[in-house]
């Protein structure tokens, strides 16, 4: 299934990609609205999951960030690199993007996610429930089962954090920081390369000795 979906991805031009990657956190976007219309008696009883004045946001937000990177960074040194290969999705979305880009990106997920599966799924119907859904949603790495149980686990992890805090920013912090973290050493690996992942330096240099031997 990994190999499949590598090879869709691969046909994907890089605005293909990030246009999928907008339409649908879009769409998240959108059907949270709806569902927290009819969900939510009143409007500020949504707002009020959202307290920007609370260092929570700092200390649990960033801390739990630093603890999924450092635990997934051990992952990485113990098992071999196919295990958590998510088919190249992640560098056909990163390699090529300017920092400011990815960091919008990253929050954009981060925010449109959180507010779905711990905003609306996980406050109507529990913890249990959002992480079932968000299991199937990501289905196709059924085939990678360490990958599986990363993905998984840092859904549920954030669930935690929203409800030990009761404040949507700490999962969206947390969320921003991890995707932040990956889709920047993503770009640096690719730093200086064109999109075919060539040296653009040593291309330039070899251009240059084709038109004067």
């Amino acid at each position: 299934m990994i190999e499949q979906h590598r090879r869709i991805i691969e046909k994907l031009t890089d605005r293909q990609v990030v246009e999928q990657l907008y339409f649908t956190q879009l769409l998240m976007l959108i059907v949270s609205f709806l569902l927290g219309m009819f969900m939510f008696d009143h409007w500020t009883d949504f707002t009020a999951l959202w307290q920007i004045r609370d260092m929570r946001i700092l200390t649990y937000g960033i801390g739990g960030a630093l603890l999924v990177i450092i635990v997934d960074a051990i992952v990485m040194k113990v098992f071999p690199a196919h295990m958590y290969d998510d088919g190249g999705l992640n560098e056909k979305m990163f390699k090529n993007r300017s920092i400011l880009h990815i960091v919008w990106l990253t929050l954009l997920i981060a925010f449109s996610e959180e507010i779905l599966f711990r905003g609306i799924v996980q406050q109507q119907f529990g913890l249990e429930i959002a992480s079932i859904v968000f299991a199937l949603l990501h289905f196709r790495y059924l085939s990678k089962i360490l990958l599986f149980i990363l993905v998984v686990s840092i859904s549920i992890f954030l669930g935690l954090l929203y409800e030990w805090t009761g404040n949507l920013f700490v999962p969206v912090m947390t969320h921003f920081v991890i995707d932040l973290v990956f889709a920047c050493q993503i770009r640096f690996k690719y730093w200086g390369r064109d999109e075919h992942g060539r040296n653009v330096e040593n291309e330039e240099k070899k251009a240059a000795a084709d038109k004067h031997p």
